[in-house]
């Protein structure tokens, strides 16, 4: 598909009308490919206004950018109607301080962060490492998802050794890595357990047979209902809360530390109430995978499906 004087016109009005604009598959709230989150990752650590075109909503658009810049692939990144780059050179021109200066945006100094090996994952490095080429990656995104791999080491780069292993950072990684433990369970269900104490709070997951144990030992633990009244006239939970408004005013007396956990019918509105309480402060948050319902298939027959 050749590239038209209507699609160009429309492309150069974006990157004119624009400082900085990301060509990336989906957009800066729900990116749709690793290369183009790590793009969005990397601009909203630097904290710019930038927009974004979205290539799979327009086939058009989607041929045309890669016509247009004589560049095969996606994301792309333009700043100052100028082409800056795709995901490996702009990552690099953030670990660099390139990206900072082409920005105007201050470059800070990062320093090694401090990672702790269990003596598992300093076994299962070694042991990866005789078989692999480059060196032990670690890469952490802005939402804390973690990544580990076989690199060459890139201008830029953060070198940590621990316990005799060898491990790169980019900037952007280091700073959410500091204080971090790894550690490895070998077998189908194992594989690399991170401990960060970098990472924000987020809702727990909490089956229905845990929460049986927790309401068993009678747990310091809050329980509650998300449900309209009607639901829990057809069904309910002994001991859940309704969370009405004295259930909201219930949760604002209770310390921030305090065990709560949420439900509703299948989990889905509970666990917005969860996350709105993570918002309000409280640290310790869980929402019951399954709601009601799988409390009444798994754990209490008695107990109303509907």
């Amino acid at each position: 598909m050749a590239l038209t004087d209507e699609v160009r016109a429309r492309i150069q009005e974006t990157i004119d009308a624009n400082r900085v604009v990301l060509y990336m598959k989906g957009n800066k709230m729900f990116p749709r490919c690793g290369f183009s989150a790590s793009l969005v990752g990397a601009l909203d650590e630097l904290g710019v206004p930038y927009e974004t075109v979205d290539v799979l909503s327009d086939p058009e658009i989607r041929q045309g950018i890669k016509d247009f810049t004589e560049w095969p692939t996606i994301p792309q990144l333009y700043v100052d109607q100028e082409f800056v780059g795709g995901s490996d050179i702009v990552r690099q021109m953030v670990s660099t301080g390139e990206l900072h200066q082409l920005l105007g945006v201050p470059f800070e100094e990062v320093a090694p962060p401090t990672v702790h090996l269990t003596e598992a994952m300093v076994e299962a490095f070694r042991t990866a490492a005789a078989e692999q080429e480059g060196n032990i990656r670690i890469e952490i995104s802005t939402d804390f998802r973690y990544g580990v791999g076989f690199t060459p080491k890139s201008p830029g780069d953060l070198e940590v050794v621990t316990s005799g292993v060898t491990l790169l950072f980019d900037r952007a990684s280091a700073k959410r890595a500091d204080g971090m433990t790894l550690d490895f369970a070998p077998g189908p269900q194992g594989g690399i357990k991170v401990d960060n104490p970098n990472e924000p709070a987020s809702v727990g997951n909490l089956s229905v047979q845990e929460l049986k144990a927790l309401l068993d030992d009678s747990a310091e633990m809050t329980l509650f209902d998300v449900r309209t009244s009607e639901e829990r006239a057809t069904a309910s939970i002994e001991g859940a809360v309704h969370y009405d408004e004295a259930g909201q005013a219930q949760l604002a007396g209770l310390p921030k530390d305090a065990l709560i956990v949420f439900h509703c019918h299948h989990g889905g509105r509970s666990m917005a109430a969860a996350q709105d309480a993570l918002q309000q402060g409280y640290s310790q948050v869980y929402n019951v995978a399954g709601g009601i319902d799988a409390w009444s298939a798994h754990v209490d027959p008695s107990v109303p499906r509907y």
